[in-house]
C-alpha cells in the first residue's frame, strides 16, 4: 500500500459538490488518508487552485495534524488552533485562516489537495503560516506526499 488521500465527497478528478464552495456553505470537505510512512510525526495540508487568473490561489493551509489522525471531518472550524493541536494558516483571502472554498471567476478550475507526512512538528504561528512559510518549514522533513484533485465550475 502507498500513502493515499481521498474524499468520500468526490472522486480524484471529479467535481467538488457545491456545498464546499462559495456557491454553497463554503465548508471544508471531508478528507481521509491511509498508509503514512513509518516515522510520521505530523501531517500538513495545502489546497490551492493553480488555474486562478492571478496565479496560484491558496484555499487551505493546515499543519501539525496529529500523526494518529487519518481523516478530517466535513466543516473544520476556521480557527488558528484546533482542539487536537492542529493549526491552520493563512489562505489567499485577506486576514482569513482556515478553509475558503472554490469560487472560480470563470471556467473549470482544479483544486489540488496535497497532504504531507512529516517527521516533525512545525513551529509556526497561524497568522504567519502561509504556503511560503509552511514550505520553508517543511524542507527536509517530508517523508511522503499524497494528492487529491477536485474540479469546480460555477453555474451562475
Amino acid at each position: 500500500m502507498s500513502f493515499r488521500l481521498e474524499s468520500p465527497a468526490f472522486e480524484d478528478g471529479g467535481t467538488i459538490p457545491a456545498v464546499y464552495t462559495c456557491d454553497g456553505q463554503d465548508i471544508s470537505p471531508p478528507l481521509r488518508w491511509s498508509d503514512p510512512p513509518e516515522g510520521t510525526r505530523s501531517f500538513a495540508l495545502i489546497c490551492d487552485d493553480p488555474d486562478a487568473p492571478v496565479g496560484t490561489w491558496v484555499h487551505w493551509v493546515m499543519y501539525n495534524i496529529p500523526p494518529d489522525q487519518r481523516a478530517l471531518a466535513e466543516g473544520v472550524p476556521t480557527v488558528g488552533i484546533l482542539p487536537n493541536g492542529a493549526r491552520q494558516g493563512r489562505n489567499s483571502w485577506p486576514h482569513r485562516l482556515g478553509y475558503g472554498g472554490p469560487c472560480p471567476p470563470s471556467g473549470t478550475h482544479r483544486y489540488v489537495f496535497k497532504l504531507y507526512a512529516l517527521d516533525t512538528l512545525l513551529d509556526l504561528e497561524p497568522e504567519q503560516a502561509d504556503t511560503r512559510a509552511l514550505g520553508k518549514a517543511m524542507q527536509g522533513h517530508i517523508l511522503a506526499q499524497a494528492q487529491l484533485i477536485g474540479l469546480y465550475q460555477r453555474t451562475r
